[in-house]
């Protein structure tokens, strides 16, 4: 069983250089800028993650040539929370773009969604043989109530959905293996303390904050081996899932044409690409500078913008590795 990507869509916010607005969200200026990015893309006030979802989604499914009653299923993959709580965003998406008879899936596994959605899909098609056709979304809507975008993270967040349809019979950018593994240890990493069943809101009570990369530095005691250890850990996973992804694959990682990984700063990104193996030029090092995190839209976003580029030759194998809160750590390998 295998499926193929047939089109690609994104719709993102408007880029705003950092250098010109780093100062609103931190006093912290120099750090932000030493990691490197250029620009983020923030969406307009009112504009909802289901909104981005939605217009990827419709302008991929146009590129694709495909109507909305021939959708079998979505999956949508988002990092950020929705617009509503007790809400299934994935139906919402479903609903508005007319997919009225599709199954519709949620992926909520952070910034790892975008590529363990590819392993939804493989199983759907797998297990529903009616299934012909898929639409498969990543979206990310900061909610800037809840979460700095520039200085919650050693990464910049950005604002966007990327879109792919997918077919089962393509002969395009195929589906080979995906592989993935999660480690609970770190699941309150980046939790939310109110607002939930434990610590629900209560009138009267101030916006909380999302737990941040330096709050982290509590579960370690404080310790910055400690913290460093766990950095190296994320990267050195990152590549483990490559290797054994490769492995499924039967392929070596020197086969590998692309390498797109999340867009994390520059120096992760060498660090990650350097341990799989793979030179930094064949990886989205450039894109990742230019637009900022898209969460779990990245690795389409990328993909759908090599896939324009006319770079991706035929018969290359592209990797989508990453790493998200949980933690999770995930790879999928495609070929063209």
């Amino acid at each position: 069983m295998t499926f193929g990507l047939i089109a690609f869509a994104a719709e993102v916010g408007e880029p705003v250089p950092v250098k010109d607005v780093v100062a609103d969200y931190t006093e912290d200026v120099a750090r932000v800028l030493a990691y490197g990015y250029d620009f983020v893309h923030r969406a307009a006030p009112g504009t909802g993650l289901t909104d981005l979802a939605v217009e990827a989604g419709g302008q991929a499914l146009a590129a694709a040539g495909v109507a909305a009653r021939d959708v079998d299923l979505l999956v949508l993959a988002i990092t950020d929370i929705a617009e509503y709580l007790y809400w299934d965003a994935a139906a919402a998406v479903a609903h508005r773009l007319g997919l009225s008879w599709a199954e519709a899936v949620l992926v909520d596994q952070g910034c790892a969604g975008g590529v363990t959605a590819f392993d939804t899909l493989a199983g759907r098609f797998a297990t529903h043989l009616s299934y012909d056709t898929a639409l498969v979304i990543g979206a990310n809507r900061t909610t800037e109530a809840y979460w700095n975008r520039l200085d919650t993270h050693s990464l910049l967040f950005s604002d966007g959905a990327a879109a792919a349809v997918a077919s089962r019979n393509a002969t395009s950018l195929r589906w080979r293996t995906s592989y993935a593994e999660t480690d609970g240890r770190y699941a309150d990493f980046f939790r939310m303390d109110d607002g939930g069943g434990a610590n629900p809101f209560g009138p009267g009570t101030p916006p909380p904050k999302v737990r941040d990369a330096w709050q982290i530095m509590e579960h370690f005691a404080y310790d910055s081996d400690r913290m460093a250890a766990f950095a190296d850990e994320i990267n050195d996973r990152t590549a483990r899932a490559v290797h054994r992804a490769c492995k499924q694959a039967g392929i070596t990682e020197d086969e590998l044409a692309w390498l797109l990984l999340l867009n994390d700063n520059p120096r992760v990104i060498a660090n990650q690409a350097d341990l799989v193996g793979v030179p930094t030029s064949r990886t989205n090092i450039r894109g990742a500078r230019q637009h900022g995190h898209f969460g779990a839209a990245d690795h389409l976003f990328e993909l759908g913008n090599l896939h324009a580029s006319g770079e991706l030759g035929l018969g290359d194998y592209v990797a989508l590795a990453t790493n998200g809160r949980g933690m999770h750590w995930a790879c999928t390998i495609l070929w063209s």
